[in-house]
């Protein structure tokens, strides 16, 4: 079923992405943004475009349930909808304090999960047009051409890791423990860019502390549908009805996992 839907999402996330996103694109005043918490920022160019989205994807599936990222912002109560038979999971803009700043990356991420657990996902990054698709149990795609995840092939490998939302003593052990096998590069602040990184062979291996269901339900499906391994740290399925619990791996192949895994228990 839903390997149909992507005959409309490509144009309906081109539409959005040119009614809601682009055009506000380094003109935004001060009054078109305004601060969530420390760090964490929505636009107005944030809430146009999920208020589109959600119209049309309801027009889609009418029986799905809803759960944007402002949205649930605005009403927590929103989260409880994540478990349902199914549901739709929108984060308009991933990589807004990119967007606000005028500079990439940042893109749409959208997902449909049954039960708690993704079916389907798509990635589209704004600015380039680049839209990842997966469909659970039937693979990955680039722009319509399947994809299988790649490792750089670099020793050591590479590794994109956020220490934002660790305390301080977790913080420390990362850099003691886990850096010095690593080769260790920035990450862009965007999971909509983050995960294509993981399968196109740029970046080997990523930790996510804070595990988001809109941030993280299409992009852990896409690394898995392409051959790469995405789960929680002891090797879990993330579902995304469970996704205030911290920590997430995503890797190139499962050795990597496998071997992140373990030097991550070994803390």
């Amino acid at each position: 079923m839903t390997l149909k839907l992507d005959a409309v999402m490509g144009p309906l996330l081109a539409r959005v992405a040119n009614d809601a996103i682009l055009p506000r694109y380094q003109h935004l005043a001060d009054s078109d943004i305004t601060a969530k918490a420390v760090d964490d920022m929505v636009t107005v160019a944030d809430t146009h475009a999920e208020d589109l989205l959600s119209e049309a994807l309801s027009r889609l599936l009418p029986e799905a349930a809803i759960v944007g990222e402002e949205a649930a912002h605005a009403d927590p109560a929103v989260l409880d909808r994540l478990g349902d038979g199914l549901c739709w999971i929108i984060d308009p803009i991933d990589g807004t304090n990119n967007f606000a700043a005028g500079r990439p990356p940042f893109g749409i991420l959208i997902a449909l999960a049954e039960h708690g657990e993704a079916v389907a996902g798509w990635i589209y990054d704004v600015l380039t047009g680049r839209l990842c698709s997966a469909h659970r149990g039937h693979g990955a795609w680039i722009n319509g051409e399947p994809v299988r995840a790649r490792a750089t092939g670099e020793d050591p490998p590479i590794a994109a890791i956020s220490l934002m939302f660790l305390d301080a003593a977790n913080r420390a052990a990362m850099k003691e423990r886990i850096a010095p096998h690593y080769t260790l590069v920035d990450i862009p602040r965007c999971a909509a860019e983050q995960y294509p990184r993981i399968v196109t062979g740029i970046n080997d291996v990523s930790i996510f502390e804070r595990t988001l269901a809109w941030d993280h339900a299409a992009g852990v499906l896409f690394v898995n549908e392409a051959g790469g391994r995405a789960a929680r740290p002891d090797g879990s399925v993330y579902r995304v009805d469970q996704h205030l619990e911290p920590g997430l791996i995503a890797a190139a192949s499962p050795a990597l996992f496998d071997a992140m895994a373990a030097r991550l228990a070994a803390i």
